[in-house]
């Protein structure tokens, strides 16, 4: 059992959201939190059946346990929300009128969106549970990470490839596949395997629409599919009042290393490798992710290349940090370019290079060089941005 580190640090009426990926461990960590609490689990046939019929049970049922003081205080707890969306009408009038508190799970808001679906107009908050990140993993082993992935029922686990195998044939290639709503399942799964090839680069929408025999615009909207169901995230690029001329297009990040690695076929991840330098930045960029979430500073994470090729991996804030991450074991002053060109062009307050040095240095330009275990120990504990 992992002991995660999200906070549900709020009034004890506030009602909220806890959206994120299958088997990230919402229903676990909900559990272990709220042990106490009324649920009504949606993975469950019967109870699906039940409620999708009738959604106004749950308003009958809830008020019921209300009257009869077996509430006590406690949330009730909806796991997998979205599979029945005409629930939140019903929720919205209990938390509206009987002040009743409302923990409302699920692995995507999409089709609650897509079928105008009461998201309950601002009266709960959104959370989302990402895999599990450096301070939850008890001697973290960064090859482990590289490889099995930080799905909780992944990492370390000596069946790893087969929980893989199973996630992305069950998960990725039928649920999301489903909400694709197309009946071209061939190309949407053949988008899957390039967009995990291409992870971490600039999108280039219509070479990716030709690999794939569909158009650009489907391929826009494969991508949309796996922002909305949490699966990747795009990065922006950072164009701030540029000096240089720079692109403009976007990159995407799947959520989990594991995936990418099953989905790109590419075997082990030994360090030194090419694939070690490109697993390596895919996994601190899910860090940053993840601590700009759970730290609530919801800072900006995106990248900034120039038309000649200069570029940082990623810049924080508004270009108060600028990161670079190179998977060597000894940086060198040419892993420093992209970072003194973004001094050059703008004010930061730290510029780091991320690697997998043994001690940290500080180069005569001021460029820190920071060995990523101690970068995550830094990050998670509030001295990198904040």
């Amino acid at each position: 059992m992992y002991k995660r580190i999200i906070d549900f640090s709020l009034p004890p009426e506030t009602s909220f959201f806890l959206w994120g990926p299958r088997q990230t461990g919402k229903s676990t960590l909900l559990r272990e939190r709220f042990p106490s609490a009324r649920r009504y689990d949606l993975l469950l046939s019967e109870e699906y059946r039940r409620l999708v019929h009738h959604p106004s049970i749950i308003r009958e049922e809830c008020l019921a346990l209300q009257k009869r003081g077996e509430l006590k205080n406690q949330p009730i707890i909806v796991d997998e929300v979205q599979k029945v969306p005409d629930l939140l009408d019903e929720i919205h009038w209990l938390i509206e009128n009987k002040r009743l508190r409302f923990i409302l799970c699920g692995s995507s808001a999409r089709k609650l969106k897509r079928g105008h679906g009461n998201l309950l107009g601002g009266r709960a908050v959104r959370y989302e549970l990402y895999p599990l990140v450096f301070p939850e993993v008890p001697d973290f082993s960064l090859e482990t990470a590289l490889n099995d992935g930080l799905l909780p029922t992944h990492y370390g686990s000596p069946i790893s490839r087969k929980r893989l195998e199973a996630y992305v044939g069950d998960y990725l290639k039928e649920e999301i596949t489903a909400e694709a709503v197309t009946r071209n399942i061939p190309g949407f799964s053949r988008f899957l395997e390039i967009a995990a090839l291409g992870n971490g680069d600039i999108i280039q929408f219509s070479n990716i629409a030709r690999e794939c025999a569909v158009s650009s615009p489907t391929v826009k909207s494969y991508y949309q599919i796996l922002e909305d169901t949490l699966i990747g995230r795009f990065v922006p690029a950072f164009q701030k009042r540029p000096k240089r001329r720079v692109i403009l297009a976007p990159r995407f990040y799947f959520f989990d290393v594991g995936v990418v690695g099953f989905l790109t076929r590419r075997g082990r991840v030994e360090r030194g490798s090419e694939l070690f330098g490109r697993a390596f930045e895919h996994f601190l960029f899910m860090e940053l992710s993840a601590h700009a979430s759970y730290s609530g500073l919801r800072y900006p994470i995106s990248y900034w290349r120039t038309a000649s090729q200069i570029e940082v991996d990623f810049i924080l804030g508004d270009h108060e940090i600028a990161l670079e991450l190179k998977g060597t074991a000894s940086a060198q002053p040419h892993h420093l370019r992209g970072l003194i060109a973004f001094g050059d062009e703008y004010k930061t307050r730290r510029r780091i290079l991320v690697t997998c040095d043994p001690k940290p240095r500080l180069f005569e330009n001021k460029i820190e060089i920071l060995p990523w275990k101690v970068f995550l120990e830094d990050l998670w504990a509030g001295k990198i941005i904040r």
